[in-house]
């Protein structure tokens, strides 16, 4: 993606807190360096880059902000960008840096040219009185209905959580409107990804805006959603399936045609392409439910065909869900013939081995990860000890020219500078053993990943 600087925008000024000064941008603008992207850091040199989107919040800054990597750093890292402040947070910690002393070399926040202007009623004064009210002004947010459950916290972002007159609890982030929970919110997915002890990430988005922007459904590229919804927040994958399957339930109670041909549609958007066989299955069940609709077919006559009920492929798509962690291996459930064709349904077997194979490659995705954190924390360990062999041998070699002529102070500065030649040479035999790990874990012999990587295989 090309990256380039808006130099007609250094018009106006802004001081923000950290002392730099800010000039408004317009929209999809771009650019590199101060004040919105850290120089010379964490090495001189390293530029890092800047982009903004469309949407901007009622104080004046954009909402959609990207962080690019220096072009150093973006051929030894996988992740090149970052589409959130979280997720720039987390590659900072990753790499055992300060995260706010990073944030204070520059200016998160990006102020517009086209400056948004308030609309609606004020409720600042309600807040601080601490009467409930909704944010955005919303008489159905959920945040107004009394409940004695213990519910799980959400999470505070700095980012559309601080506006005025967006809710968490009521307001999509991608489009800031409020949602509508008609037919049990079929409409919007909230996001449910765990970010603390007892907290929860808890944004909404409309299905609608989150398929128009690419981030729900089955998106190609660097994203890779299949049925899946990603969290412009916290930058979790929800899946999307059972949501779906809930869609065909909520519409058995429907009796407007046009309403659940509506749901229907927003359903097939989010399977269309998809490569999964229990997603596969299921849009060809919505496919002829709208077949039966469309031709006609009465609401009644529509629910009640074996192949077209959405009650039976809702309840199995979540008995294959709920039964996959404690299916039987196959050999058990084979061992009697007879048993097998009285209880053996290929369609739910199908289901469940759709289900089985995604837990497999996200738990072979999860360890190869967990084997490159491990074996990048090592080998940086052993980069920073040979790093510093090498700082302590200058230093004694600059000590032996400067005593070159006290015969007493020589011999034994050049014993230790042979011996520190020796020990350098020793541990870059070390890493050279450890570079047989770069073919993965499974090719590497156990002597080295027992000898520099504390495996005992």
């Amino acid at each position: 993606m090309a990256i380039d600087n808006d130099e007609n925008n250094r018009g106006a000024t802004e001081m923000p807190e950290n002392g730099l000064y800010l000039y408004p941008v317009s929209a999809q603008a771009s650019g590199e360096g101060l004040p919105y992207a850290p120089v010379d850091w964490p090495e001189p040199g390293d530029i890092w880059r800047w982009k903004v989107g469309n949407r901007v919040a009622v104080s004046g800054y954009f909402i959609d902000r990207y962080l690019y990597l220096p072009k150093r750093l973006q051929r030894v890292n996988k992740a090149k960008s970052f589409k959130s402040k979280l997720a720039v947070e987390q590659y900072i910690q990753k790499i055992g840096a300060d995260v706010e002393a990073f944030f204070a070399l520059f200016s998160w926040k990006i102020p517009s040219r086209e400056q948004s202007e308030v609309k609606g009623e004020d409720l600042g004064s309600e807040l601080q009185h601490g009467i409930r009210c909704c944010k955005a002004g919303n008489t159905s947010c959920g945040s107004l209905v009394e409940s004695d459950e213990a519910l799980p916290g959400h999470m505070v972002c700095d980012i559309c959580c601080t506006e005025p007159h967006f809710c968490r609890d009521c307001c999509c982030i991608l489009c800031c409107k409020t949602i509508d929970i008609a037919y049990g919110g079929y409409s919007f997915i909230r996001c449910e990804a765990v970010i603390g002890e007892g907290v929860i990430c808890g944004h909404l988005a409309h299905m609608r805006c989150a398929l128009g922007s690419c981030m729900a459904g089955v998106v190609e590229g660097c994203i890779g959603l299949d049925t899946e919804y990603y969290c412009r927040r916290c930058d979790t994958r929800t899946d999307l399936l059972s949501h779906v399957a809930k869609l065909l339930q909520t519409c058995e109670a429907i009796e407007s045609r046009d309403e659940i041909m509506k749901i229907l549609d927003l359903g097939a958007s989010v399977l269309h392409g998809t490569q999964r066989l229990a997603a596969m299955k299921l849009l060809h069940h919505i496919e002829l439910v709208m077949g039966k609709l469309q031709s006609g077919t009465c609401l009644e006559d529509v629910w009640k065909m074996e192949h077209t009920s959405a009650a039976n492929l809702g309840i199995l798509i979540h008995d294959a869900l709920e039964s996959s962690m404690n299916e039987k291996p196959a050999h058990d459930r084979i061992a009697s013939p007879h048993k097998v064709s009285e209880s053996f349904d290929p369609v739910i077997e199908s289901l469940k081995l759709e289900v089985k194979v995604d837990e497999m490659l996200a738990a072979l995705r999860k360890s190869q990860e967990q084997e490159y954190n491990m074996a990048r924390d090592k080998l940086c360990e052993h980069k920073n000890y040979l790093k510093d062999l090498y700082q302590q041998l200058n230093k004694e070699k600059a000590e032996l020219a400067q005593h070159a002529a006290h015969n007493a102070h020589r011999g034994a500065l050049t014993k230790l500078v042979r011996n520190r030649l020796d020990q350098i040479k020793s541990e870059e035999i070390k890493l050279k053993e450890m570079e047989e790990v770069a073919k993965g874990f499974g090719r590497t012999s156990k002597k080295i990943l027992k000898k520099h990587f504390d495996l005992h295989c």
